[in-house]
């Protein structure tokens, strides 16, 4: 679902409430989406910076393609490095590229589903696989990491590039930001399904099978 000019508004079916309590609840809504928004933009930001990892990969690859073949040179370090910007685009992209829905989907019958039928498969989606499973890797990772960071560990090469416990935090890293972008998700789900947010409905992509 397209979330991109959603607005929050106050459902025409809500029965007579008080004015105070119509209020509180607005404001809670309100507060919601705002935190939602903001965990958008911080893995939007944080998307954008390492898309420009990807051209670092290029310029460092072909850099080591010149230095041996036209000059007979070569550092393990260089080379390490495209293998740490390419994990870090991953475990760092991911959060971004599932705010903009852009990871792969078996598509069975999301796509001839209304917006709230898709808020409901997402709201799922989100509570029943994504947050458990996110979870459950930075459970699993954390003492793998913790030790890495204990001992400062660096490259098995002679020569390479010495934080490899830097690159081993990417793995909580990636789980957080999944955990993070999860909520934005249910909360967004939660305010189409109560009608405060208006949504718009996509057009399946070719991502999705």
């Amino acid at each position: 679902m397209n979330f991109e000019n959603a607005q929050l508004t106050i459902p025409h079916t809500l029965p007579p409430v008080s004015y105070v309590h119509s209020v509180v609840k607005f404001s809670a809504m309100k507060f919601l989406h705002l935190l939602a928004n903001r965990i958008d933009a911080l893995n939007e930001a944080i998307g954008r910076l390492v898309s420009w990892f990807t051209l670092g990969m290029v310029m460092i690859t072909f850099a080591v393609v010149v230095l041996r073949y036209a000059f007979n040179l070569g550092w393990i370090a260089m080379q390490e490095s495209v293998t740490y910007l390419h994990a870090l685009v991953f475990m760092l992209g991911a959060a971004y590229t599932l705010k903009h829905d852009g990871h792969v989907r078996v598509d069975i019958f999301y796509g001839k589903l209304g917006v709230r039928g898709r808020a409901w498969v997402d709201l799922a989606g989100t509570l029943l696989l994504l947050l458990p499973v996110s979870g459950f890797i930075l459970w699993v990772s954390w003492e793998y990491v913790t030790a890495s960071w204990s001992l400062l560990e660096g490259s098995r090469e002679q020569g390479g590039l010495p934080g490899v416990f830097l690159l081993k935090s990417a793995i909580p890293a990636l789980s957080i930001l999944l955990i993070l972008q999860g909520v934005a998700q249910a909360i967004r789900s939660l305010l189409v399904i109560s009608g405060h947010l208006a949504a718009t409905v996509s057009t399946p992509g070719i991502n999705e099978l």
